[in-house]
């Protein structure tokens, strides 16, 4: 499953580049999924909250995967290669709360931290060795390969989750309802997600630093590549691989971390990364480069992959909303990653990949100056008391 959301994203953009296409062209057909899964995450989370048939929505995201894959094989042209975007954007949009909902409603809630942090850790894992076999295979046998490696992906992940057993998941659980509170009615309102201070900030957060996050790796892989200062299959695979095995680590720390400090610090390294990391790509385009660029992005992407989904389920425990509520961060989180891959390319092509790279890196600081300024509000949310517990919280006030 883990090749399926992060494995192609930057093979693709050097794919297009041999193919002739300007960066801009590029971060624009990017931009195009990226808001299309935008639209889709808090249907989607809205959808796996009310179904009792939570394994579908990994199915699907399964065959847009194969079917995206089959496109961008079909033809290079514009529209068809938008079209791939989307359905990959559909794809990324619910797999993240069906993946939410399914552990919830296997572990509980007490349980839900650790196991969210060892799938992080095998989705990391999984991103690493796609990457890897993605690179060698196009060092191989040409960039073809690499999507139908994709394509494979997605059959393997529909096979995965058809091993697990309906009645193993509890649907009541799976949303953050109590034992008897299944019925829809008995869930809050949606109105419940907007009362939310902590959700609100952190959704926030969140949006500022993808805007400058999500256009950093397939942007980087194009600065290399462009300079002629690496294999083109060889370097993006490598820019992956170093990265998510970072990420690898960073989850299972932050997992333990996150059980005796919370999540506020985790989140704030997290934001502290990007700049660091625009700074030093803009200065280290070259194959060397990628190691302290990609373990940085280990690190605030890895961070964020523990402590986001923990504490959205925890600030909206009980309201019978997670998943929607994972919808909705995925949605404004989504908002700022898909217009970066737009104006990270159309920077670099206006004014160069140093200057855009630092601009990318700067909105970050929006992030930090959110997380520290609202840090009372924030701080008893991230150490992990129930919803209805905290300041401001989800169920505090909210409507039944």
């Amino acid at each position: 499953m883990a090749d399926m959301q992060a494995g192609i994203g930057p093979f693709l953009g050097v794919f297009l580049l041999a193919h002739g296409w300007e960066s801009g062209l590029i971060g624009s057909v990017m931009t195009i999924g990226g808001v299309a899964g935008m639209l889709m995450t808090v249907p989607a989370g809205a959808l796996v909250d009310a179904t009792r048939r939570k394994r579908l929505y990994v199915i699907v995201p399964g065959i847009c995967t194969v079917l995206a894959s089959t496109l961008i094989l079909l033809s290079q042209q514009f529209w068809l290669i938008a079209a791939s975007q989307v359905a990959t954007a559909i794809a990324g949009a619910a797999i993240g709360p069906a993946v939410t909902g399914i552990t919830l409603g296997m572990v509980r809630q007490r349980g839900f931290n650790r196991q969210n942090g060892r799938n992080q850790a095998f989705n990391h894992a999984g991103n690493m060795v796609g990457a890897a076999l993605s690179g060698f295979l196009g060092w191989r046998f040409g960039f073809t390969a690499v999507f139908w490696l994709a394509a494979l992906f997605g059959v393997l992940a529909i096979a995965s989750v058809l091993l697990i057993p309906g009645d193993a998941i509890d649907d009541e659980a799976a949303r953050g309802l109590a034992k008897g509170g299944a019925d829809d009615e008995k869930a809050s309102g949606f109105r419940v997600l907007f009362r939310s201070k902590p959700l609100l900030i952190l959704a926030a957060a969140l949006a500022c630093f993808h805007l400058g996050n999500g256009a950093m790796l397939p942007l980087y892989g194009l600065a290399v590549v462009a300079a002629k200062a690496g294999d083109p299959s060889a370097f993006v695979a490598t820019t992956i691989v170093v990265a998510q095995a970072v990420m690898i680590v960073v989850a299972l720390v932050a997992m333990r971390v996150a059980e005796n400090r919370g999540f506020w610090l985790i989140l704030l390294i997290s934001f502290l990364a990007l700049p660091v990391r625009g700074l030093l790509a803009a200065h280290m385009i070259d194959a060397w480069g990628v190691y302290p660029v990609q373990a940085l992005d280990g690190i605030g992407a890895g961070l964020q992959s523990v402590a986001v989904p923990a504490l959205v389920a925890r600030i909206l425990d009980g309201t019978g909303r997670v998943n929607v509520g994972q919808g909705a961060v995925m949605t404004v989180q989504g908002l700022g990653a898909s217009l970066s891959p737009a104006i990270g390319g159309w920077l670099a092509q206006g004014l160069g990949y140093s200057t855009a790279f630092t601009i990318l890196g700067s909105f970050a600081l929006v992030s930090i100056a959110l997380w520290v300024g609202f840090a009372g509000w924030l701080k008893p949310a991230c150490a992990g008391a129930s919803g209805g517990d905290l300041p401001g919280s989800a169920t505090s006030g909210a409507p039944a």
